[in-house]
């Protein structure tokens, strides 16, 4: 924590005690009465002080104040909205007990902002982007200021941010990157080109140096695409979800190149996102990271299993929105029941020109009854259409043989997919916004290993059926759909992905347009 002088104050320099008590009581009176909460606050303790006491308890809020404000911009809090040195200059001028009344409240307040800030987000990101989904945690504000005023500041204030080791290790990344934009970022960019193994000249050289300077590889005097610097672009690759060819190639190159500011944009929006889901994870849970197309089982901050996935495609229809929820069970060889959106837009139209287009899929009516399609549906608009449609278990079927439920408002599951061939590419957005498994049955394996002896055989028994079957899950596990273009390895290296439905580029411009800053070193 950034060192703060202590600061004492002393009521009362030449009017009598008594009238000093009763001008700070007013004043704190008249600032808080357009705010219900801190006015019971302080009306249940008679207007009195918690700030701007002369005695060692309130100097130790005050400072314990001042010194987490120094080190708000490590958190990538705005440093302006937070500045001690500002709040220390207002402080010090408060000369008069009513003065010095307004300053408690103002503490008071910017106390409540902080924990507000670092606790939970800057952002309230429902207003920020409409497919973030998420129920950010609201905490009292009454309960948070008086858990201070029973705690030891230091420690209480420390507490407030996010515990989890992800936040940690995005904190060390920030820092790190700030460092590195003091000492003059990552070098000259690397020419657009094509490198390959045994390659050699200046554009080799400039990858070498850009690759050491972003720590893939150790110092080098080489100027030839050797197997070092092979390893190295793997890795690099790797780390920003390229496909590890070992080629320095287009879209290598373009991630290269990208400003190591922007890196920095990408780690502070992780750590607002970070703040957004600021709940237990559950010590089991099922993380999606939309931007990384994978889906993982994590245990104690460990992944114990990982596959990749396909999100829903980048319209504005079919984006897969952010979200946590609950697993409560699975389906076995699943029928499909077609969401309404895509009827209406995709197959009502088809249905209309022909009848029997998309024979596969089963017409509907309300009492469970297939339509029979010979009197056509050239009646009907996309609002007067009065059935639905269902694709019946099947090697074929939409869904493959397993989904994986955590009924939701928004109809999104994960599940298997008989397009297979989706999964071989680098960027994997296709669906109507549900999160396609490469290896559903090992994920079904993992998930059911919880609860009986042999997950695979009693998965594939039931499999073999070909009838839908239900099975729950005995612990129901967490799963949260996120989006990071940031994130961190155990080990605490740091990752990137492409903002692919540009979502981060819009919280970076609600953050900035808050006074939040990526520069070099703060705080």
């Amino acid at each position: 924590m950034a060192a703060v002088a202590a600061m004492s104050f002393v009521l009362g320099a030449t009017a009598p005690v008594q009238a000093q008590v009763t001008a700070f009581r007013q004043a704190v009176a008249e600032s808080v009465a357009m705010d219900d909460e801190l006015a019971a606050f302080y009306r249940a303790r008679d207007f009195a002080s918690i700030w701007t006491g002369s005695d060692e308890v309130a100097q130790a809020r005050r400072n314990a104040l001042l010194g987490a404000f120094a080190d708000a911009p490590l958190h990538g809090l705005p440093a302006e909205k937070f500045d001690p040195n500002a709040l220390i200059a207002r402080l010090q001028s408060a000369k008069t007990a009513y003065e010095q009344g307004a300053m408690e409240v103002e503490l008071s307040e910017l106390f409540l902002t902080y924990a507000r800030d670092v606790q939970t987000g800057i952002l309230n990101p429902n207003r920020v982007l409409d497919a973030i989904k998420r129920e950010v945690p609201v905490h009292d504000r009454i309960e948070i200021l008086n858990g201070f005023l029973t705690a030891d500041p230091v420690q209480y204030l420390r507490s407030l941010a996010p515990q989890s080791a992800e936040y940690a290790r995005l904190m060390r990344s920030k820092m790190r990157l700030e460092h590195q934009i003091a000492r003059g970022g990552w070098g000259e960019t690397v020419p657009e080109a094509i490198l390959r193994p045994g390659d050699t000249g200046a554009a080799v050289v400039a990858l070498r140096n850009r690759l050491i300077a972003m720590g893939f590889m150790e110092r080098s005097v080489t100027a030839t695409y050797d197997a070092t610097l092979q390893a190295a672009v793997q890795k690099f690759q790797e780390y920003n979800g390229l496909t590890a060819d070992g080629v320095a190639g287009g879209s290598t190159i373009v991630e290269l190149n990208r400003p190591i500011e922007d890196r920095l944009q990408s780690v502070i929006v992780a750590m607002e996102r970070e703040r957004w889901l600021n709940i237990p994870r559950g010590e089991r849970h099922i993380w999606v990271n939309l931007t990384d197309f994978t889906a993982k089982i994590i245990d104690n901050d460990i992944v114990t299993f990982e596959t990749r996935s396909v999100i829903g495609a980048n319209s504005s229809d079919r984006q897969s929105p952010e979200f946590s929820d609950l697993m409560e069970f699975m389906v076995i060889n699943p029928s499909w029941y077609v969401p309404r959106s895509i009827i209406v837009n995709e197959y009502l139209p088809r249905l209309q020109a022909d009848a029997g287009a998309v024979s596969h899929l089963q017409v509907v009516a309300s009492n469970g009854q297939v339509v029979n399609r010979a009197n056509g549906f050239s009646q009907y608009s996309a609002s007067s259409f009065p059935f639905s449609m269902r694709q019946p278990p099947g090697p074929s079927n939409a869904l493959g043989s397993v989904k994986f439920m955590f009924p939701n408002r928004y109809n999104i599951y994960l599940h298997d997919t008989p397009a297979q061939n989706l999964f071989a590419r680098e960027v994997r957005a296709f669906s109507h916004g549900c999160i396609r498994l490469d290896d559903p049955h090992d994920f079904a394996y993992a998930l059911l290993a919880k609860q009986t002896s042999d997950p695979v055989e009693f998965f594939q028994s039931r499999l073999r059926t070909g009838q839908e079957t239900r099975v729950d899950l005995e612990t129901p596990v967490p799963v949260h759909l996120d989006y990071r273009t940031a994130f961190t390895n155990v080990d605490g290296s740091l990752q990137y992905r492409r903002d692919i439905y540009g979502r981060d580029a819009v919280i970076w411009d609600a953050l900035a347009r808050e006074g939040v800053a990526a520069g070099g070193v703060q705080g």
